[in-house]
């Protein structure tokens, strides 16, 4: 439908299409899974800021909105309060700064070299079998991780003893395990990292390298001058959300993975382990829900001023 607007013909679109609803339906089960699992939970929020207490003979909602009392900023004090604070920090942003930097990078490299295989189903093979550690839970990587780390059944500990070498109580031992850690989170991230960076290779323009060749542009000039280039709005956008998550950790990872061994508490202790452990200990959802939101907050900060950076240095690169 056409419709003239100062002496212009303007398109005005009907607001509601066939098509629009088949997109509806589509989205729907997506739309749903966001409402369910991202936009309900928020509810939960109301918990830093109350001294929650359930009262007998009455219900959740009774007891959360008219007995239990709002106590403020009281609940974020648990966290402020700890005497291992500073500790707890260091080891929630080392690691995670060391994981954003394996993160961006290493699945780059590893994403040009398969793609740049000659043999493509060597290519796929290789795809697959980093891809696949994403699909494991990190119970059972806890249980790969202890097939090589036990100290008397241990792969590890057996090849050193083939070659006259003592046995080394993994588990005992706090200096290993940011090495461990590190290696553990990489070889089961990796995959799906190098997945994206792949699909956004093979959307290149291929006329692209086809000029390139006949300039004659070596493999190396190719990628720095045309894979690379075009992979930066991508790159921008996963450091983005990398550095979202910069004050939380993987639970799985720091806490399973470790097996709660106190020997290497020092170490392996992040902001996510320290709250279940206080959660289990004081039975307190209050705490949690502050230290949450507190994390949840300054992510969003770091996502915010992040992009807006990216985005003085790059324009077309930024989440939004």
């Amino acid at each position: 439908m056409k419709k003239k607007v100062a002496g212009k013909l303007k398109t005005v679109r009907k607001r509601f299409r066939k098509d629009d609803l088949e997109l509806m339906i589509i989205s729907s089960p997506t739309v749903l899974w966001f409402l369910a699992f991202s936009y309900v939970p928020l509810f939960g929020i109301i918990f830093a800021f109350k001294n929650y207490r359930l009262t007998p003979g009455k219900g959740f909602i009774y007891s959360l909105f008219v007995s239990s009392k709002w106590v403020g900023l009281k609940n974020f004090e648990f966290l402020f309060r700890t005497p291992d604070l500073g500790n707890i920090l260091r080891n929630t942003l080392l690691y995670n700064v060391a994981f954003i930097i394996i993160g961006v990078s290493l699945p780059v490299v590893l994403a040009v070299l398969i793609h740049e295989m000659f043999s493509k189903k060597l290519a796929k093979a290789c795809q697959t079998a980093m891809f696949l550690p994403h699909f494991l839970s990190w119970v059972v990587v806890s249980y790969f991780a202890f097939a090589f780390l036990s100290s008397d059944k241990g792969l590890l500990n057996y090849m050193r003893n083939l070659f006259g070498q003592a046995d080394i109580m993994w588990y005992q031992s706090p200096q290993y395990w940011p090495f461990i850690l590190i290696f553990i989170n990489t070889w089961k991230t990796i995959g799906y990292s190098m997945v994206i960076y792949m699909a956004s290779i093979t959307s290149i323009d291929t006329t692209m390298y086809e000029s390139a060749v006949i300039d004659g542009a070596s493999k190396w000039q190719q990628i720095k001058g045309i894979t690379l280039p075009m992979l930066r709005p991508v790159i921008s956008i996963m450091l983005i959300l990398n550095l979202g998550h910069i004050f939380s950790t993987d639970f799985g990872l720091f806490y399973i993975v470790t097996r709660d061994s106190g020997s290497i508490l020092s170490v392996t202790q992040t902001l996510d382990v320290y709250v279940y452990k206080a959660l289990m200990q004081q039975n307190n959802y209050n705490y949690s829900a502050a230290v949450s939101l507190f994390q949840s907050v300054l992510g969003c900060i770091l996502i915010l001023i992040s992009n807006k950076v990216v985005k003085r240095i790059d324009p077309e690169s930024g989440l939004f």
